[in-house]
Order: C-alpha cells, then sequence, then structure tokens
C-alpha cells in the first residue's frame, strides 16, 4: 500500500470512535478431574468460535472444507503435541489450557460423532464468520472457507441439547453447572472484507488506494451486525439457561504479521511503540467498544448471570509489552515462525505455513505467532493465564481456588 494510505485509515476510524468512550506446560491430551474436583462448580464447556478455538470441526468438514484444509491440518501444524489435530497452532489453544485448568477434559469437536460430550462440545470451525453466508454476499463478501457459521454452530448446540434433555428445564439444569464461550468470532468477516480488496503485491496507485479504502468502508459497515451476531447468540443460550457466559473481543489486528505484510506500510507514524499498524488496532477496537456496549445490555436483561468480556486485545497487548520477561524472542514479535521466509514478518499469503517452501523456526517456544494469523502454543498457554488469572477476563467467569 502506498505510505498516504495510512493516514486515511486512521483519521476514517478516529473518527468513526470518537466519544465512545507465565506461560505452563501443555495440558495432557485427557486431562482429568483436579485433585480438588469441580473447580467453581463448572463442569462441561461449550464452545463457539473460528479458528482461535478449532479443536476438529474443520477437519472434520472434509470436502466440504476450503483451501486452508490443505495446510492446517497437517504437519508442521501440530508439532508440539505429536501431530496435527485440526488446531490451528503448533499445539494447544486458549480452550484446551481453560479445561486443563478446569480439571475437565479437553473439548471434542461437534462433527466428532463418536466422541464423549460428557463435559461439554466444541462447535468452533476455522474459518467460520459471525454472519452467514448470505448475509456477507449482500456486500460483496465471500467466505471461502466454510459456511459453519455463528448461526450454525447456535443450531447445533440447540441439536445437542434436544438430543441429550428431555425437557427446558433440563437444558437449564445442565447450563447451570457450565461455562459457555461465544466467541472469538467476527475476525473473519473483517478479515475476508479486507482480502476481497487487497491491492496488488506492492501495488501504489490510486487504483490500489481505491480498493483498500473500498475494503475498509465495507468492514466498517459490517461491524454493528458483527456484534448484533454474536450478542444475539449469547442472549439466546442465557434464555436458554446459562449463568455463565464468556464472550471475547477481537485481537490487535494491525499487530498480525499477515496484516503487517499485507500493508507494508513505509512511514514510522503508522505504527505503534509495539511495531502494530495503528488503524487497523483502531478498527478492532472499535468491534471491541460496540461488542462491549452489548455485553452491557446482556448484564441488565440477565443481572443474575456473569456476562464475562474476554479482552484478547488487552492480553495481546500485554504479552508484547512484557514479552521479554515471559521468555519470548523480543526482536521477532511480530514475525511468523512458521512461513517461507520471505520479507520482514516471514508470511507470504502465497505460501502460508505448510505450503511447499516452508520451514519452522528453531524455537517456537519463544515465538508469538505461529503462522502469522495465529499464535503458538506458548502464546497461547500466556493468553490464557492473563484471560482467566491474570484478570483480562472480567467480571471473572470462574473463581479458582488460590486467586
Amino acid at each position: 500500500m502506498a505510505s498516504r494510505v495510512h493516514p486515511l485509515l486512521v483519521a476514517f476510524l478516529v473518527v468513526l470512535l470518537v466519544g465512545t468512550c507465565q506461560a505452563r506446560p501443555a495440558p495432557g491430551k485427557a486431562a482429568s478431574s483436579s485433585s480438588s474436583g469441580v473447580v467453581d462448580g463448572i463442569t462441561a464447556i461449550y464452545n463457539f468460535g473460528d479458528s482461535i478455538s478449532d479443536t476438529g470441526n474443520y477437519l472434520r468438514e472434509g470436502a466440504a472444507a476450503g483451501a486452508m484444509m490443505e495446510h492446517t491440518v497437517a504437519p508442521p501444524y501440530g508439532a508440539a503435541i505429536g501431530g496435527a489435530t485440526g488446531r490451528c497452532s503448533d499445539g494447544y489453544l486458549m480452550i484446551d489450557y481453560l479445561a486443563k485448568d478446569l480439571g475437565l477434559p479437553l473439548l471434542n469437536p461437534y462433527l466428532d460423532k463418536g466422541a464423549d460430550f460428557t463435559h461439554g462440545v466444541n462447535f468452533a470451525v476455522t474459518g467460520a464468520t459471525a454472519l452467514d453466508a448470505a448475509a456477507l454476499a449482500r456486500i460483496g463478501v465471500a467466505a471461502p472457507h466454510t459456511n459453519s457459521s455463528l448461526s450454525v454452530q447456535l443450531q447445533w448446540f440447540r441439536d445437542f441439547m434436544s438430543a441429550t434433555t428431555k425437557s427446558p428445564a433440563e437444558v437449564r439444569d445442565k447450563l447451570a453447572s457450565s461455562l459457555v464461550i461465544v466467541g472469538e468470532i467476527g475476525g473473519n468477516d473483517y478479515n475476508y472484507a479486507f482480502a476481497a480488496n487487497r491491492p496488488r503485491p506492492g501495488g501504489r496507485s490510486a487504483a490500489d488506494v481505491g480498493r483498500m479504502v473500498t475494503g475498509v468502508v465495507e468492514s466498517v459497515v459490517l461491524v454493528p451486525e458483527v456484534v448484533r451476531s454474536v450478542v444475539g447468540a449469547a442472549r439466546e443460550v442465557l434464555e436458554m439457561g446459562a449463568t455463565r457466559v464468556v464472550i471475547p473481543g477481537n485481537f490487535p489486528l494491525g499487530c498480525a504479521p499477515s496484516y503487517l505484510a499485507a500493508v507494508d506500510e513505509t512511514e514510522r507514524a503508522a505504527y505503534d511503540g509495539n511495531g502494530c499498524l495503528v488503524g487497523l488496532n483502531l478498527f478492532a477496537q472499535m468491534h471491541n467498544v460496540l461488542l462491549q456496549q452489548g455485553i452491557r445490555e446482556l448484564r441488565r436483561s440477565y443481572p443474575e448471570a456473569t456476562v464475562a468480556y474476554a479482552d484478547y486485545f488487552g492480553a495481546y497487548v500485554r504479552m508484547l509489552e512484557r514479552a521479554r520477561e515471559m521468555g519470548f524472542d523480543g526482536t521477532a514479535l511480530t514475525n511468523a515462525c512458521c512461513g517461507a521466509g520471505g520479507g520482514k514478518y516471514n508470511f507470504e499469503m502465497e505460501r502460508m505455513c505448510g505450503a511447499g517452501g516452508t520451514a519452522v523456526c528453531a524455537r517456537p517456544e519463544e515465538r508469538i505467532s505461529w503462522d502469522g494469523v495465529h499464535l503458538t502454543q506458548r502464546a497461547y498457554s500466556v493468553m490464557a493465564e492473563l484471560l482467566y488469572h491474570k484478570g483480562f477476563a472480567s467480571p471473572a467467569p470462574v473463581k479458582f481456588p488460590h486467586q
């Protein structure tokens, strides 16, 4: 992108925003109950989302899945845990660390029909969107990887509850001892809108600038709809009887190697002190501000329930700011560990992790970004610690012993 694009992006988003306002070892593959038994009364987790928390649904969609299937369900994904499982990382995810901390087995994907769902179900699918394909298509945005949007996942949840209970009262009883996580989801809606209007590699013409501005406008238009979808899904599970719901916000998009490489901004003023694109982070915060407004409305409607906002943005920034003391390589905070070695971010859209010619860095445990889009197991471990033990999910959805 030409260097003049970024100030336009920043100014546009700032106007919209005015007035609104220690890493741990990996869990075992089949974590058993903690020595103290049930943690804070939680016996099950029900999770909705995308690749940030998918533990194998996308893999099981098989031929119905899109192009990402070629790489993300095979090595080097899963290298830290003995092989690819459908998790978009070198190992475990935040949802895995949370299950471990609660003394529960790792969540099985809903599409694994032979799995044990006694302690919860994971409905998340890699590439999933908050809006369905038809809603995205109305503004010219395609969902290329999966049709298992949030509304589809919510239907799976209804189907599961209907199949495993005999009455709405029994559903309420089941949910009373459960933790429900609605997201993170919505990031892909924006990703696809931006990607549909991506300028040519190295493009700096007026046409390239126009395409980028179109992508920004389309993404901004999506924000209220995306937030409405997420809040609506949370409202439905609360209406069904959920008593503890976690709703994560968006990550700082401007810190992702994929976006940094795509924008390739040359003006120093475009970046913050962590090396992240200010404009894209303002966009992510716009989503987060509107989402928190929706969460406040849910709290007023369901005062007896705990509806927590999980601040992925704040936790990620904290990880960047304290990266060295947490054991990360401070010289590679915005570099993908697995990539083709191209450019200053080790990310090429045409040759993502797992494609021919890509390689894995020597020490993934010292990196934050795994493939330029998703995080490493180590980074997910730190994120889970910050969210559920250090106050970045608030109010605390779980009261852990000695916390």
